[in-house]
C-alpha cells in the first residue's frame, strides 16, 4: 500500500480508501460482511474509511461504527452530509441549522465523538458559502470534526469557497471528492487544476466507473452487475454513450492484457497515477470484491500504458457527460437561462 499526505493537513492516508456506500440495504451487505470487509481492508493497509449519512438512510454509518469499535484511533474516518434525509424540507442542504443537527446524528450512528473529515456531499445553491463555512468552522473548533471538505463541487464553486473562507476569516475546505475514472476524465479540465492550485486533497469516487472497468462487462456478455439491476439505462448498449463505453472497455482490456494487468489494476492504477489524486475510493460489496481491488494497491502504470489509455479516452473527456454530478444548475433548468 502507498501512503500520501491528505492535501496540506499532514495526515497520511492510503492510496486506496474504503468507501462504505454498499454497507446496508444499498449493497445488501450484512453487518458481519461489513465487519469482514473492514477487517480485511485494515489488514491490507487501508487506513481511511468514507461513508455518508444518506447511505441506506444512516445504516452505513451504523455498520461502520460497529465495525471499527475499539480501533477508532487507527482510522481516518470520513462522512458526508447535505443530501436529503427524509421528506422534511429542512432535513437536507448545508445550512447551519441542518449541519449542526446532522453531525450529531452521524456521530451517534458512528458511535464516536468526532470525525476526521466532514464533507458537504453536494453544493447547495440555496445556502451561502459564508453560512456553511462558518458552521463548519464552529464545529471544528468544538472538536467534533478535525477537517472539512467538499464533494462533487464544480471548479468555480471550489474557487468561490476558498475566496469566501479568506474573506470572512473562516477555516476552508481542505479536500474535494469528485468522480473520476478512465471513462470519465472531465475533472482533468478544471477541477483537478483548481485542487492543485489550492493544495486540496482529492479522494476520487467511482474509479471503476460503476463496474464498467471491473472486468465483468465485456462485448458479447450479458451485463448482470448489481449496479445494472437498478440503473439499467446506464448499461443499455443501444444508447450511444454506453456503446462508446463498451468500445473503450474492449480496447482497454487489450492494453491491460498486454501489460499483464487486470482491468481493476488498470483502472485504479490510472486514477492514482494523477499527481492531484490522493486516494481512490473503492466500494466493495463482498470480501472477494475487496481482495480483487486490494491487488491493485501497489500498481504503478508505465508511461507507455498511460499513453495507450490517452489514445482510447482523450484527457479531459467524459464518455457519458450527461452523468456528471457537478453540472451548473443553469444547464439543467431552462428557467435559469432566461430573464
Amino acid at each position: 500500500m502507498q501512503y500520501r499526505t491528505l492535501g496540506r493537513t499532514g495526515v497520511q492516508v492510503s492510496s486506496l480508501a474504503l468507501g462504505a456506500m454498499n454497507f446496508g440495504k444499498i449493497g445488501r451487505t450484512t453487518q458481519d460482511e461489513a465487519t469482514a470487509i473492514v477487517d480485511a481492508a485494515l489488514e491490507g493497509g487501508i487506513n481511511i474509511i468514507d461513508t455518508a449519512d444518506m447511505y441506506s438512510g444512516g445504516e452505513s454509518e451504523e455498520m461502520v461504527g460497529k465495525a471499527i469499535a475499539g480501533r477508532r484511533d487507527d482510522i481516518v474516518l470520513a462522512t458526508k452530509a447535505s443530501m436529503p434525509m427524509g421528506d422534511e424540507r429542512n432535513h437536507r442542504g448545508s445550512s447551519r441549522r441542518w449541519l449542526v443537527t446532522e453531525l450529531d446524528n452521524s456521530l451517534r450512528r458512528l458511535g464516536v465523538d468526532h470525525v476526521d473529515l466532514y464533507q458537504i456531499h453536494r453544493w447547495d445553491p440555496s445556502t451561502s458559502d459564508e453560512e456553511t463555512l462558518s458552521a463548519l468552522t464552529d464545529l471544528q473548533r468544538a472538536g467534533k470534526i478535525r477537517y472539512f471538505g467538499s464533494s462533487t463541487f464544480p471548479a468555480y464553486r471550489l474557487v468561490q469557497a476558498q475566496w469566501a473562507a479568506r474573506e470572512y476569516h473562516l477555516s476552508r475546505y481542505v479536500t474535494e471528492q469528485p468522480s473520476y475514472s478512465i471513462l470519465q476524465r472531465g475533472i482533468e479540465t478544471h477541477v483537478l487544476p483548481v485542487t492543485e492550485q489550492y493544495g486540496l486533497g482529492v479522494l476520487v469516487w467511482s474509479p471503476l466507473a460503476s463496474g464498467w472497468l471491473s472486468g465483468a462487462i465485456r462485448e458479447g456478455q450479458e451485463i448482470t452487475t448489481s449496479r445494472s439491476a437498478f440503473m439499467p439505462e446506464r448499461f443499455d448498449t443501444a444508447i450511444p454513450s454506453n456503446r462508446a463505453r463498451l468500445d473503450a472497455v474492449e480496447r482497454l482490456a487489450k492494453v491491460a492484457d498486454e501489460a499483464g494487468l487486470t482491468m481493476i489494476q488498470l483502472a485504479l492504477g490510472f486514477v492514482t497515477a494523477h499527481p492531484a489524486v490522493t486516494s481512490a475510493l473503492i466500494g466493495p460489496r463482498t470480501p472477494d470484491h475487496l481482495h480483487a481491488q486490494l491487488a491493485a494497491a501497489d500498481t504503478v502504470l508505465s508511461a507507455d500504458v498511460l499513453d495507450a489509455i490517452d489514445t482510447i479516452v482523450a484527457p479531459g473527456t467524459d464518455l457519458a457527460a450527461h452523468e456528471k454530478h457537478d453540472t451548473p444548475p443553469a444547464l439543467l433548468d431552462p428557467s435559469l437561462r432566461r430573464r
